[in-house]
């Protein structure tokens, strides 16, 4: 059974909320600045598990298990409510918290099953291209099975490497760009960066629950 991901970008502010019939209130609190089902619907495990801690064990998770937030706004809340039982895993976190991570480091648990494939740069710097690729070349260069090299990170140590002229096979870790990959979430990173620079780091943030 797969798992998504929903929920809301929120700021904090004292906006008067005129979608909110009775919302006349003036005080510092949480606003809903659009659904994240508009900015991101896919479903990467590796992604949910870096930010969130749901669907893998592959890393430290950023924001895991933090619940629901009690003073999250009157329409994540609703969203949330109406979910029910189905609704599994809430959690949070800031702009601020997405800023500071360390998204170049290996941050992964262990290293990948697969080996990645780097490809020589413009500025002659190796360029990772993927994971999992070209496993019929890597097989003729360790002299294994195209069932060894599939598993590659089981049988050699992290840091190895085959290079094979402008290419180059490595055993690594993901680190937390790869696993949350710009072009899947960029676009949501910039409504917050955006939102952040109006309101502050640590008044923008992203409610996220998950269903089966």
């Amino acid at each position: 059974m797969g798992t998504d991901i929903h929920g809301f970008i929120e700021v904090k502010n004292n906006h008067i909320d005129m979608s909110e019939p009775d919302d006349d209130d003036p005080f510092l609190r949480w606003h809903p600045a659009g659904a994240l089902d508009h900015l991101y619907n896919g479903r990467c495990y590796y992604a949910f598990d870096c930010l969130f801690g749901v669907r893998g064990g592959c890393f430290e998770p950023l924001a895991a298990g933090r619940g629901f937030p009690e003073d999250a706004s009157r329409a994540a809340t609703r969203a949330f409510r109406e979910e029910g039982l189905d609704a599994h895993s809430p959690s949070w976190i800031s702009w601020a918290e997405l800023e500071a991570a360390a998204w170049d480091e290996p941050a992964a648990l262990q290293v990948n099953p697969q080996a990645f494939e780097y490809r020589r740069g413009s500025d002659g710097d190796w360029v990772c291209c993927g994971w999992g690729t070209s496993c019929e070349r890597l097989a003729e260069l360790t002299g294994t099975s195209l069932q060894t090299v599939a598993r590659a990170g089981d049988r050699w140590p992290e840091g190895t490497e085959w290079v094979d002229g402008e290419r180059l096979f490595r055993i690594s870790r993901l680190s937390r760009r790869q696993a949350v990959r710009d072009e899947d979430w960029g676009d949501l990173w910039a409504v917050m960066r955006t939102l952040a620079k109006r309101h502050g780091p640590d008044h923008v943030r992203l409610v996220v629950w998950f269903d089966n």
